[in-house]
């Protein structure tokens, strides 16, 4: 899909792409996503779209995890919550505001072109959602139905990012790939552009590889069920992804939206992000199933199009609730989430691993910023030239943003070329807060690093200096600390097809592998090997599949890290060869090695007498505020406890303050 155009597939069309694409395995009529076999008949409700593949992905997820709750084991644990859900508010007024980063993921499209969609587009969501889950008057979401419900869960895109600098919440990321599966996205988009989920409710706008899936989500998890041991989940991969052109509102399209009917009114993620917070489907994902809430009716199966009341069904209901959000109905249709419902996800709130931890987050809440303030970032290079015996020049891109109050016309920055002498590269232009321009810098080389500093701003010094520096790889040169690696491999149920193997750049084989057992019908476990890939060589490794349709399932994947666990390959998508290569030098550049971690933890959270301090040395400083920014306690750590059984109820922010840097977390006092 490009542009504007519709992803509405014509009938004939759409049966024959099935016949092509989804014939090998089985059946032409199906459709296959997270291992969930969808037919014609169901397809049909929904236009030919795969509206929601959340249930499918939980069942992958609990597959691979034996550890992770079982669907009633996560019902048995959340019934006593929800009773009393009502005596555990976890903000002032009972209001909880989640911070979301939004990753619109691209391969280097204009801002504008899709995928890569505005900020205008991206923040029509955010206020979909919260017309839609506070029932906001006079929006689409408001109803009058009895059961309807206010469910006091509100959104704010965030305002500090994970380094602590000022955002608008939105992070454009581009990864080089114009299409995207599943299994990739889990396996690579999702580990290498995820913000801490405890601070961050993580969105994903991409570009589905499968034009016809809408989106999907990861539930909620708990790691305190007796009987289990202990397990968060899958915090790498924790949020809601969606397809690009349904990923925003036409309701407030300025012109520069890229979205697509019936699905272009931002339901597909008012729904998606009922599943982050613990709702099922209405029809309970099977016939006259439940969704363990009592105030909805149940329904024989999903609902698609935009039926009419009343509607019956052979379950005993005299009339479906076609119009909740968790049904598979058309966007317009939509408007209820209702009072059961706003329990539960409550519940999750006040109680689940990272849920509770994001009612606690301060990133929506704004630093102190300042008028002259410009913020670099480094562009991921997509030319793979390193290893060619001649490698071709490239030009290294970086964004700058404006994160100050004034608009931003100049600004002066000076780069060095693979530790090389220092340059200069004068920008004039004109940016609003929060927006960015494209500044391209030749290299002269095809493969190494460049390094780059913002030096001035509006011809003054930069007031902020922790967000001027970034650089940039050339090429496809991965620049490491240790020659350690990790090789992982999800096969499909066809292990007999795969091979795959690792030259060096004299031809040489270091590893390989294949000719795996058949497994069918049983998943099968994760393949890992360590790899040991001496500096300054290439490698090529390839990857074969004797049937020539790759690694069949969704869920399936490779992917090659090294040893401070960055994805620098990986992949899913292929007929019958794929071929991905790579440099591996010194250390050039540490930000593209690492990722960046947030270090202060605070549990549990909400607290009633000790606060647990994580990843906070003893000694450090801490300072806690009440609502209003008086001090009300302070001092240094000690074994790694601080009491506030002292404490009034309410909303805190407590303060640790080192020599590097200084960090704020929310906290409640019951």
């Amino acid at each position: 899909m490009k542009g504007k155009t519709t992803f509405k597939l014509p009938f004939l069309l759409f049966l024959t792409l099935f016949c092509l694409v989804f014939g090998q395995k089985n059946d032409p009529t199906d459709k296959i996503v997270f291992g969930k076999t969808y037919t014609l008949e169901e397809l049909r409700k929904t236009n030919g779209f795969v509206r929601c593949a959340s249930t499918e992905y939980e069942a992958m997820l609990q597959q691979k995890n034996p550890k992770r709750m079982t669907e009633q084991q996560f019902e048995d644990w959340i019934g006593p919550l929800i009773a009393n859900a009502q005596n555990n508010k976890s903000q002032n007024g009972g209001i909880i505001t989640i911070p979301v980063v939004v990753h619109v993921i691209h391969s280097g499209q204009a801002l504008g072109t899709a995928p890569n969609i505005t900020d205008t587009q991206v923040q029509s969501q955010i206020t979909v959602m919260n017309n839609d889950y506070r029932k906001m008057a006079g929006t689409p979401g408001a109803n009058t139905n009895p059961v309807g419900a206010d469910t006091m869960i509100q959104f704010a895109l965030a305002k500090v990012d994970p380094k602590g600098n000022p955002t608008n919440g939105i992070d454009r990321v581009n990864l080089c790939q114009p299409s995207w599966s599943t299994s990739v996205i889990d396996s690579y988009v999702k580990p290498v552009t995820i913000w801490d989920p405890t601070k961050y409710m993580n969105m994903w706008s991409v570009n589905f590889s499968d034009p016809d899936l809408l989106g999907y989500a990861q539930f909620p998890s708990n790691s305190s069920l007796q009987g289990l041991a202990v397990n968060g989940g899958y915090a790498d991969t924790d949020g809601v992804v969606a397809n690009y052109a349904t990923f925003g509102s036409s309701t407030y399209n300025d012109g520069t939206f890229l979205l697509s009917a019936p699905y272009d009114r931002g339901r597909t993620m008012t729904h998606e992000v009922g599943h982050f917070l613990g709702l099922r489907h209405i029809w309970g994902d099977s016939n006259c199933g439940t969704d363990y809430v009592a105030d909805t009716p149940v329904h024989r199966t999903s609902n698609g199009g935009c039926p009419v009341h009343p509607k019956s069904n052979s379950c005993g209901t005299t009339d479906e609730m076609f119009e909740n959000y968790m049904d598979y109905t058309f966007d317009t249709c939509m408007n209820i989430f209702t009072i059961n419902q706003k329990d539960r996800m409550v519940a999750v709130m006040n109680n689940s691993p990272r849920r509770m931890e994001l009612k606690a987050s301060t990133a929506d809440i704004a630093i102190p910023l300042f008028a002259n303030d410009g913020e670099l970032k480094g562009e991921r290079n997509c030319n793979e030239t390193s290893c060619a015996d001649a490698p071709t020049a490239v030009t290294a891109q970086f964004s700058l943003y404006n994160r100050g109050t004034s608009p931003l016309t100049a600004a002066v920055i000076t780069y060095s070329v693979n530790g090389g002498p220092q340059q200069t590269i004068n920008w004039n232009g004109n940016l609003a807060q929060d927006k960015y321009a494209i500044i391209s810098i030749p290299s002269g080389s095809g493969a190494g690093s460049i390094s780059a500093n913002i030096t001035s701003v509006n011809g003054t010094t930069d007031q902020r200096a922790t967000n001027n520096s970034a650089s940039v790889v050339l090429g496809n040169t991965v620049p490491v600390s240790s020659t350690n690696f990790t090789f992982e491999l999800q096969l499909d149920y066809y292990g007999s097809e795969t091979t795959w193997d690792l030259k060096n750049s004299a031809g040489t084989i270091l590893y390989s592998g294949g000719n795996y057992p058949d497994t069918d019908p049983n998943f099968p476990a994760l393949l890992t090997e360590n790899w040991t890939l001496p500096l300054n060589d290439c490698y090529t490794f390839t990857i074969n599949d004797s049937y020539g349709d790759g690694i069949y399932i969704d869920e399936g994947f490779y992917r090659i890290k090294n040893s401070a666990g960055a994805i620098i390959v990986a992949g899913q998508e292929f007929t019958d060869i794929q071929q991905k290569q790579f440099k591996v030098v010194g250390a050039l550049a540490t930000s593209e090695v690492t990722k960046d971690k947030n270090t202060a933890g605070i549990y549990p959270n909400p607290v009633n007498d000790v606060l647990n301090v994580t990843n906070i040395a003893n000694n450090t400083k801490y300072e806690i505020y009440n609502a209003v920014g008086q001090i009300v306690k302070s001092g240094a750590i000690e074994d790694q406890k601080i009491r506030v059984v002292e404490l009034t109820k309410g909303t805190y922010f407590i303060t640790f303050k080192n020599d590097k840097k200084t960090e704020s977390v929310k906290f409640i006092k019951k």
